[in-house]
Parts: structure tokens; sequence; C-alpha cells
């Protein structure tokens, strides 16, 4: 019987010490969570990031190279006269016949 009395009373004791231990933790949680909310957390300034490279220049294109030089207009001469475009012919007028009219007005 000694046997069973003192296995309760170890019992009640360990339940005892069980119970203080989790009143303490209950407490300490609730200071916890007061610190938590009264406590004013302080801003932290941020840093510019570090530039990973320099900024790149813009590249000029430079213009392709000719393939030929340019041709130049083929300046188109006339076309040669075929024949040389005949001068009129005056046409003389016809010798007259007859003496006898010349002789008249002179």
């Amino acid at each position: 019987m000694s046997d069973d009395i003192s296995n309760e009373t170890f019992r009640k004791n360990m339940l005892d010490e069980i119970k203080k231990i989790q009143n303490e933790l209950s407490e300490l949680k609730k200071i916890k969570k007061t610190v938590r909310k009264t406590a004013s957390k302080k801003k932290v300034v941020k840093r510019k990031p570090a530039r990973k490279t320099a900024s790149k220049k813009k590249v000029v294109k430079r213009k392709p190279a000719r393939k030929t030089a340019s041709k130049k207009k083929v300046v188109k001469r006339k076309p040669a006269r075929k024949t040389a475009s005949k001068k009129k012919v005056v046409k003389r007028k016809p010798a007259r016949s007859n003496k006898s009219k010349r002789k008249a007005r002179r």
C-alpha cells in the first residue's frame, strides 16, 4: 500500500509541476504579444542598388558599302540622219516660146 500512496503523491506532484509550467508559458506568451504590439519598428533606410553595368553607349551604324559605283546616266545621241534633207528645188520658169512678144516689150 505504501507503494500506491507514494505513486499517487508522485503523480500529483508531477501534475502540479506541469500545471505551473503551463501557466508560466501562457504568461510568457502574453508578455511577448504585448511587447510586439508596443515596440515600434525602426524604419530601415534602403540603399540604392549598385549599378550592374555602365550604361551602354548607342552604336552608330555605318552606311552599308556601295555594291557598285552608281551608274551615270547615259545621254543618248540624236540618231544620225538617214539622208540629208532634200532642198526644195525651185523650178525655173519655162522659156518663152514666142520671140515676137519679147521684141514688142522693148
